[in-house]
């Protein structure tokens, strides 16, 4: 189908983004046509702002309008915990259950060899420059169960076992009303490992 260029254009930039296919570009296009004028200036100002304002934090690298984010800040959180995640999307997962009460310390990826991404390129150096202040009775690695967050892991194991910091990895497993059934044999081994007391 030909759209008018500014239409297809506006299509082919909703492509862009992660998760969105051709319809859903498309529905997304057809309805910023139907709203307000001063709607979509309110929302391509918010796009703008979000891009200019946002930084990270000078302390745990979450995303940040501040030179110290907000969680960084707030008071009665726990000093001597410290975790470990890769991206500021997965703070915020954490942040949802409402059960971590400590720090963060967000990677900004993982080591990924076949993507060029190397430790150098992470947020690890300034990692270990906050470890070595005193204060953190635990650490705790939240980072996905992949190749590239098990090698991540791995590595940072290696870095701050040394220190003797206690170092635990958050469990995974099965989730909550799954069925056995059709659970891949990674996941069902991962269940088996990080199994518990009851």
């Amino acid at each position: 189908m030909s759209y008018t260029l500014p239409l297809a254009r506006l299509i082919e930039e909703f492509q862009k983004l992660p998760g969105i296919g051709p319809k859903s570009a498309q529905r997304l296009a057809f309805h910023v046509l139907k709203q307000s004028h001063e709607d979509v200036r309110t929302f391509s100002e918010a796009l703008l702002e979000a891009r200019d304002k946002i930084g990270y934090c000078q302390r745990c690298y979450n995303l940040s309008a501040q030179h110290v984010c907000e969680l960084c800040r707030q008071p009665g959180r726990k000093p001597n915990l410290l975790c470990i995640v890769s991206e500021p999307k997965d703070l915020y997962a954490l942040e949802r259950t409402n059960e971590f009460k400590g720090f963060y310390h967000v990677l900004q990826g993982l080591i990924s060899p076949l993507e060029g991404v190397g430790p150098e390129e992470l947020k690890i150096k300034e990692l270990i420059t906050r470890l070595s202040e005193p204060g953190v009775e635990e650490i705790i690695l939240a980072l996905p169960p992949s190749i590239e967050g098990d090698t991540t892991s791995l590595y940072l194991s290696r870095l701050i076992k040394p220190l003797g910091t206690p170092l635990t990895r958050i469990a995974f497993g099965l989730p909550v009303g799954a069925d056995l059934e059709y659970a891949d044999s990674m996941t069902i081994t991962r269940a088996l490992q990080g199994r518990q007391l009851v």
